[in-house]
């Protein structure tokens, strides 16, 4: 009966593999949950040091190109040191980086604590992903939308601990010190057990004929479709974490306890579909995954914005979540996987196109939302969708699963 061990091996990878997978799971959670503790607190923030929206959005916009800063220096220092080194310590210093913006005296210093987060959090997001995909190759099949969905059940938490704590008028400075050593902490005792050595020491070779010259001119287009994907569904998210709060309690008139519930709808319907994306990515593939729910995500926010109520809002957020889930797992899987392309490479590449497309994205929201109304503003994010339906086909189609080792 040689089958039947096959499928056990598929099913139950060795223990030291187990491991690494819940270690890389925390670290996804810790970074899901420090990001989404600062979301809700964004009307605390903008209502303290008095900002426009303009303002506020060109602050946040600062994260973006922090991101984009240190993405060349996340891909050298993962060749460098390996994702089993950088994944944690990134996430100690994206933890510092959240306790100073409860800090920050004035706009300009608030752009600057959140340019360190940015940057912080690019290294910290290839890092964790490319340790993710090292543990998918070892399982062989697909487990990244669940990292990623841990990553959301971070971020849910985050977010509601954010507005209980807007709701109870914590003071920002001692939410964000507390939120942060918590997920430090955890972050450093999860990291002796990720998986020792180079990233790309296990790595299969692929069978697609990965030899001869590197011609960026064939892969060049598809890679930057691949990081537009990313891109867009990035933009997606960040405008519900930037902007839902503020559009619920200033434009709709949610109370201030309710008004990150946007968001929180978001992650959770988010966590959702990336729980359930590995079944549905495997049956289905990626390309029809994410037709699915960029189609899901145009439809439902349209609705919202046609007919603005809060109950509706808030619904459009959530079905924008369950929409996206899959999008970003999806691109990265898809560029780590073109041929004759170094492994992470096609990360970095996916990771920089990203955060070039998110640099004018809350400064541009921000600025229609000053001139034209953050309803017209919000549009954004429908048309994002419609972006990814176009490019879709440069993801993949179903792939059979491999044996895990």
């Amino acid at each position: 009966m040689p089958a039947v061990p096959a499928v056990i091996r598929m099913m139950r990878p060795p223990p030291q593999v187990r491991r690494a997978r819940g270690a890389v799971a925390a670290l996804f959670f810790a970074n899901g949950a420090l990001f989404a503790n600062v979301v809700p607190r964004y009307p605390d923030l903008k209502a303290a040091l008095d900002l426009s929206n303009t303002e506020l959005g060109t602050a946040v916009g600062a994260a973006a190109l922090g991101g984009l800063v240190a993405g060349p220096l996340a891909g050298a220092l993962v060749a460098r040191f390996g994702s089993v080194r950088v994944a944690p310590t990134s996430t100690l210093c994206l933890a510092a980086s959240v306790v100073l913006i409860g800090l920050a005296p004035s706009w300009a210093a608030l752009a600057a604590v959140l340019f360190l987060m940015g940057a912080a959090d690019s290294v910290a997001d290839l890092a964790v992903n490319a340790h993710g995909l090292r543990v998918e190759r070892r399982y062989g099949r697909s487990i990244l939308n669940s990292m990623h969905g841990i990553w959301s059940i971070g971020a849910v938490l985050g977010g509601v601990t954010g507005a209980a704590a807007t709701g109870l008028a914590v003071p920002l400075p001692w939410h964000l010190a507390v939120a942060a050593v918590v997920f430090a902490l955890l972050g450093a005792v999860v990291a002796r057990f990720l998986l020792p050595g180079r990233d790309d020491q296990d790595a299969p070779a692929r069978p697609d004929g990965d030899r001869g010259p590197l011609r960026w001119w064939s892969i060049g287009p598809a890679v930057l479709a691949m990081g537009v994907i990313a891109a867009m569904a990035q933009s997606m998210e960040d405008a519900g974490a930037t902007w839902s709060a503020v559009y619920l309690r200033e434009d709709l008139g949610a109370a201030a306890a309710a008004s990150g519930l946007g968001f929180i709808a978001l992650q959770a319907l988010q966590t959702v579909g990336r729980l359930l994306g590995d079944g549905l990515v495997t049956r289905f593939g990626d390309r029809a995954v994410a037709i699915a729910g960029a189609t899901l995500a145009a439809g439902a926010m349209s609705l919202a914005l046609a007919v603005p109520t809060a109950a509706g809002t808030v619904v459009g957020f959530g079905a924008v979540g369950l929409g996206i889930g899959t999008l970003i797992p999806a691109a990265m899987r898809a560029a780590d996987s073109v041929p004759r392309l170094p492994r992470g490479l096609g990360l970095a590449l996916v990771g920089t196109v990203n955060r070039i497309s998110l640099l004018a994205g809350p400064p541009l929201i921000g600025l229609v939302a000053d001139t034209a109304g953050l309803r017209v503003a919000l549009l954004a994010i429908p048309a994002a969708a419609l972006v990814v339906l176009g490019l879709s086909p440069v993801l993949a189609g179903r792939r059979e699963p491999a044996a895990a080792r």
